[in-house]
């Protein structure tokens, strides 16, 4: 029998590639999208002829029962939420709309279900922000220093108590920063490989970036989609941190980004810009995923340096048509 998959945030990275995926394993794939949204499908363009897209909106109680309640789910990924960490501190009210009583929603939607619906909740790191203990484990107090921190916290624990109080069967999945190809260009890490080809094409001869010196445990999104699926084929529903377990500073990924494009030491390209430092910047992330290597038996296969030289390599093909003849 097909199994069925609703993905809420299919254009985004880990909709892209978790789509790919569950695609791969023979799975029926529906994803929603706002109506009222201008984002392009160029994510799952290539996949998009194999994908059911729907109408709704993680703001409409009513639309997220319709759609639970029409396409019938035995799995539904919550990726949907405001992501990028700097747009929540300029609006903290939509971010928990979206990131916090959506997952809310979703889950009421789930409740009043007539059959059982197995969810995946999008947790993030950034709910550790001011960091407690090095490294972080499914048991780490959480300090969130930012709204997006503070909606994913309450995203986190509606999802336990749902799961607590109703036997949903419902996971959330710690995730640490996790980058490719797909990456939106307002995250670092894509901003830096973006920059880095624009400097080696010559189109660009400078990259403007905050704090150098801010570390984040950086990993592969695919390999991060395949935990979230594994989380789901347990017996038994339960969160997880799904990390590296190695952190590296923005200066590392910059300097092995500038030596994958062969342009020597990134000191002449990169200025800093205040405009890039957030009013509060998280401490030491860096996740100890034990429990899922132990309980899945999920283990992170892309590299720190393979991620990165990827990367490069995907925006240098993206721009090569543009560079100055």
């Amino acid at each position: 029998m097909k199994k069925t998959a609703l993905i809420t945030g299919i254009t985004g990275q880990d909709g892209s590639y978790l789509a790919e995926l569950l695609l791969e394993k023979g799975y029926r794939v529906v994803g929603m999208t706002r109506r009222t949204s201008t984002e392009v499908h160029e994510r799952i363009e290539h996949i998009v002829d194999s994908v059911e897209i729907v109408s709704g909106d993680l703001l409409d109680q009513t639309s997220m029962t319709a759609i639970v309640t029409d396409v019938r789910p035995d799995e539904f990924y919550n990726l949907a939420a405001q992501s990028f960490v700097p747009t929540s501190w300029s609006q903290p009210v939509l971010t928990g709309e979206f990131t916090a009583l959506g997952v809310t929603r979703a889950l009421e939607a789930i409740r009043h279900c007539e059959r059982p619906v197995r969810f995946y909740q999008a947790s993030s790191s950034e709910m550790f922000g001011k960091v407690v203990e090095v490294p972080q484990t499914e048991t780490t107090p959480f300090y969130p220093r930012s709204p997006y921190g503070v909606a994913k916290v309450y995203g986190h624990w509606i999802t336990v108590n749902y799961r607590e109080s109703y036997g949903i069967y419902a996971c959330s999945g710690i995730l640490f920063n996790h980058e490719s190809a797909r990456r939106g260009k307002e995250f670092v890490t894509r901003k830096i490989t973006d920059g880095v080809a624009r400097i080696k094409l010559g189109l660009a001869d400078k990259l403007a970036l905050g704090n150098l010196d801010a570390q984040r445990d950086w990993g592969y999104a695919g390999d991060y989609v395949r935990a979230m699926w594994m989380m789901l084929q347990a017996d038994e529903p339960d969160d997880y941190v799904v990390a590296t377990g190695r952190t590296h500073s923005v200066r590392d990924f910059v300097r092995i980004a500038f030596g994958v494009a062969g342009l020597g030491s990134y000191e002449p390209y990169v200025v800093i810009d205040p405009r890039f430092v957030r009013p509060a910047e998280v401490d030491m992330l860096i996740g100890d995923a034990s429990k899922a290597r132990r309980k899945l038996g999920w283990v992170p296969e892309v590299t720190f340096e393979q991620l990165v030289e990827t990367m490069v390599k995907a925006d240098l093909d993206r721009l090569a048509e543009r560079a100055p003849a």
